[in-house]
């Protein structure tokens, strides 16, 4: 599978992984996965919360209530 590092990531295969933008004073941090079909941006706080949207579809994707793992 083909890999390669960019300015801001890496290339896996069909994926493209990279940092998107942070603020330091506030603590977040945002970063990105794009693929042919999808276009993923992950923000995190400084508490550690979560949100996943979808760009292309312009959607939330995580669920408003957590769900639990196996």
């Amino acid at each position: 599978m083909k890999t390669e590092t960019t300015q801001y990531g890496f290339v896996w295969g069909p994926a493209t992984v990279e940092r998107h933008i942070s603020d330091d004073k506030k603590g977040w941090i945002a970063m990105g996965i794009k693929t042919a079909k999808r276009d993923i941006h992950i923000y995190v706080t400084k508490t550690g919360k979560v949100r996943i949207y979808d760009y292309a579809k312009g959607i939330e994707l995580l669920p408003s209530t957590p769900t639990p793992r196996p």
